[in-house]
Parts: C-alpha cells; sequence; structure tokens
C-alpha cells in the first residue's frame, strides 16, 4: 500500500512505535515494514514487547521474512516459544546502530512502563542515529479514550524511555466493526490529541478498501495481525 507523504516525511532511520496496550502499535509497524521494504528499503523490525506474549510482531515472523525484512525477536520467541520471560538480545543494538541511508529500523515497543524501560535502555544508540517516536492513538481502546488519560500515557513512556514522541498516528478502529463513520470520528479524537500532546497527526489508518475523502492523510493497512480465532 502507499505510504502518505506526510507519514514518509516524519520517518527517521530509527522510527519507534509507542502507544497503549491495544492500540494496534503491532499492525501499524508490521505494514509499514512490508511497505517501506516494497519501495526497496532494507527493513529490520525489532520486537521489543518483551513482556506481552501475544499480538506480537514476532508472531508475524513468516509474512516479514516473505517481504524480505529482518527480525530481531526477544530470546525465548527464537527458539519457538512465547513464554512470558523478559529477554532482550544482543542483536538490538548492532540493528539500530547500522540503520541510515537506504535503510529503517521500526522498534514495536510493549505498552507498558517494563516496555518503555527496554526502551529506555537503547536511548543512546537510538538517539544517536536519529529517531522519530510515532505514538499510535486508537480512540476505542479502554483505558485512553479520555485524551488526558491518553496524555499521561504517553508522558509515562517518555519518562521511562528517555525518548520524546515527535508524530501521532491515528488508529482509531473497532475491527471488523469498522465502518467510514468509525474512522472519521477518530480523526477528532488524534486532532484533539494532536493539540493537547504539541505534535503533528502525520496519517489515518484505514482498512485497504475505504474510499476516504482527499483531505484525510490516510494509510491504507492489511490485517496481518489476528487474533488466533480469526
Amino acid at each position: 500500500m502507499a505510504i502518505p507523504s506526510t507519514l514518509k516525511d516524519a520517518l527517521r532511520p530509527v522510527t519507534v512505535v509507542v502507544g497503549h496496550y491495544g492500540a494496534g502499535k503491532t499492525s501499524f509497524s508490521v505494514n509499514l515494514a512490508i511497505d517501506l521494504a516494497a519501495e526497496g528499503s532494507q527493513i529490520t523490525l525489532i520486537d521489543l514487547d518483551i513482556v506481552n506474549p501475544y499480538f506480537r510482531a514476532t508472531e508475524q515472523r513468516k509474512v516479514l521474512e516473505e517481504h524480505g525484512i529482518g527480525l530481531v525477536a526477544p530470546v525465548f520467541s527464537e527458539v519457538g516459544t512465547s513464554l512470558d520471560v523478559p529477554s532482550l538480545t544482543g542483536r538490538i543494538t548492532p540493528s539500530i546502530q547500522g540503520a541510515g541511508e537506504g535503510s529503517y529500523v521500526i522498534i514495536d515497543a510493549g505498552g507498558d512502563d517494563a516496555g518503555s524501560t527496554a526502551l529506555g535502555r537503547y536511548a543512546r544508540e537510538i538517539t544517536a542515529r536519529g529517531y522519530a517516536m510515532l505514538y499510535v492513538a486508537n480512540r476505542y481502546r479502554n483505558l485512553v479514550q479520555d485524551p488526558q488519560d491518553a496524555l499521561e500515557n504517553l508522558r509515562e513512556i517518555e519518562f521511562a524511555s528517555r525518548l520524546k514522541a515527535t508524530a501521532i498516528v491515528n488508529n482509531s478502529h473497532l475491527k471488523d466493526a469498522t465502518t467510514e463513520q468509525t474512522v472519521l470520528q477518530g480523526i477528532e479524537y488524534a486532532e484533539e490529541l494532536s493539540g493537547l500532546f504539541g505534535l503533528p497527526l502525520v496519517c489515518t489508518t484505514v482498512p485497504g478498501a475505504f474510499n476516504m475523502p482527499g483531505n484525510i492523510s490516510a494509510y491504507p493497512i492489511e490485517p496481518y495481525v489476528r487474533t488466533p480465532w480469526e
């Protein structure tokens, strides 16, 4: 799918994706990695969700590898288990340091303090390479439906990670019940966050079949990340 210019311009050699649990960070990260690879960029996706063993980028290993994307996963997942044990791999630092012209490292970070603290371990290397930190917002996600709660969530992430958010991605959806109206209402929420956070809203994700108004920076995404029963 085409990456809107507003999103593409917001990316940096190291692009960190953060947000509350269930906001859709992994879905966005996987789509972005695949679309950047389709444009000819060399992509490495780092799964830094070391606490939650479900809905992680690691679970999409097959589709990522099919698109030529390198995956850096938690240690235990590399041996075929989703055991819920925090585990970092020595491949993370070299991957970050290798980001540069013509290549991107996308970091799919965990959505709680533990995930943000793990991200903070690499703050110096990330800052040295040049980074973007995209906050994925979902109006329909419990616990962050109030913009003030979303702001508190962002500040906690920034404090623990020692990094600053640079832009907002609107990923407001209701899974299979998502309609065009659902997306439009999500934009209102994301624009409120933009003003509250003092950060630009760089795109709104939409199901690939939707035809949104031309004034919306729409990013069509595919449902690569699904629950086990879907």
